[in-house]
């Protein structure tokens, strides 16, 4: 038997151990409890649960995640399968309403949501909320708002892809990178090119580093241009096209989450706060510093953007032309508004990179002009990390381009659809 000296050690020994695991709980509790956020905006996410297990595997996942995501990040989450509480939803009582693995089917809830929508809703649709068949689906919905028209094709099997951000000015695409790893999904095609839509801007495509893509023949992508995350400039929406879980359809097993990636995890935080009411706008990410003087590379062959003869007047062709340090070939990026950017030149700052003609189309040519506000005179600056740039016209959405990939001195640049190539890609260097 313990002596009465033994016992008083034994009892003082389990009483430390007991205030030292009430301490710890208690620091873990205020830890836990810093983790917190304040919550800033509603979130009301609509789902059907009826069609495709890896879809409804997605939405039981989403409904478990998001409301942990909300306690972290400043938004009281509700899901519902009531379809019928779009039909008077105001965006006072719900900043932002989701569409996990449905859309809305009646004209009542139809009309409820573009009402929600017009009157200062705001919008996140996940992957088969919008696919629609040759039936044409919701004209509004699938053609307004998403810009898609009908669905076209898919990969299969479901894999991760390497996605490329277009526009990292994007409050959405702040944090994750030039490119950054998506989770597992199976991927979808469009009818319409949302390149050539003015009202729609794609924010990250899949990078051509990833394919192929899947590994069920006739649903491989092997090549082309495959947007994946976008929003609509005339209203509060984006719409990604994930939210399809690898699944073992013989056991209704989960074999990948929607949520393993960081990076896509940091981009949905980052856009719920931007469609729950963070601005329109953030300050631009890696932009060119407005007050300075820089020479414009083109990645591919090196050569310089160029004045035509160190021209200042109105028609002055823009050129590639062997690098030479003139002032002909200096550029200064002087912000404008919403992330966009005149390009002036220094031998007459007044002067700028203007598209001609004010067109829209592939292949116009690129001349300096007085500046005048006009949105075919701004570009966006859109960061591929390491000091290179693609530029996007504010009118067309086409980016500034050296046109076949010449490498000839005193060829005209023009805009082109965006294509990723390096023929697309400009390295800045401070004059």
């Amino acid at each position: 038997m313990l002596s009465d000296h033994k016992r008083f050690l034994a009892k003082l020994l389990s009483l430390l151990v007991v205030c030292l695991c009430l301490t710890s709980a208690s620091a873990y509790a205020r830890e836990a409890q810093t983790e917190q956020a304040a919550a800033t905006f509603n979130v009301l996410a609509f789902y059907s649960g009826t069609y495709d297990a890896a879809h409804i595997d997605f939405e039981k996942e989403a409904n478990q995640r998001f409301p942990q995501f909300g306690a972290q990040n400043g938004f009281n989450y509700t899901a519902t399968n009531d379809w019928n509480r779009l039909n008077n939803l105001s965006s006072s009582q719900y900043q932002v309403v989701m569409f996990l693995d449905d859309s809305p089917h009646s004209d009542a809830q139809r009309t409820g949501f573009q009402n929600y929508m017009n009157n200062g809703g705001a919008f996140f649709g996940f992957h088969v909320s919008a696919y629609n068949d040759a039936s044409g689906g919701w004209p509004w919905f699938n053609n307004t708002l998403l810009g898609t028209g009908r669905f076209q094709s898919n990969t299969w099997g479901p894999s991760a892809v390497t996605l490329r951000t277009e526009n990292r000015s994007h409050p959405s695409l702040v944090n994750t990178g030039a490119t950054f790893r998506s989770s597992v999904s199976e991927w979808y095609s469009w009818q319409n090119d949302l390149r050539q839509n003015p009202n729609i801007q794609v924010l990250a495509s899949i990078d051509p580093s990833s394919f192929p893509v899947g590994n069920q023949q006739g649903n491989i992508w092997t090549s082309g241009y495959y947007p994946i995350i976008w929003t609509n400039k005339n209203y509060k929406v984006i719409y990604a096209n994930f939210g399809h879980n690898a699944m073992n359809y013989d056991t209704n097993t989960r074999l990948s989450s929607t949520f393993d990636s960081p990076a896509q995890n940091q981009f949905m935080m980052d856009a719920l706060k931007w469609l729950g009411g963070g601005g329109t706008t953030t300050p631009p990410v890696d932009q060119p510093e407005a007050g300075t003087w820089y020479s414009v590379a083109n990645k591919a062959n090196s050569k310089c953007v160029d004045a035509r003869a160190a021209g200042t007047a109105n028609g002055t062709v823009i050129q590639q032309y062997s690098c030479n340090a003139s002032q002909a070939q200096q550029f200064q990026f002087q912000p404008t508004s919403d992330g966009f950017v005149r390009i002036n030149n220094r031998n007459d700052a007044t002067k700028v990179i203007d598209v001609t003609g004010v067109s829209s189309a592939d292949n116009a040519g690129l001349q300096l002009w007085t500046y005048s506000n006009g949105s075919n005179q701004q570009w966006q600056a859109v960061s591929e990390g390491s000091g290179y740039f693609h530029f996007t016209s504010r009118l067309s959405n086409k980016c500034l381009a050296v046109p076949g990939g010449s490498t000839a001195d005193s060829t005209q640049l023009v805009q082109l659809t965006c294509n990723g190539s390096t023929a697309q890609s400009f390295k800045l260097t401070a004059a």
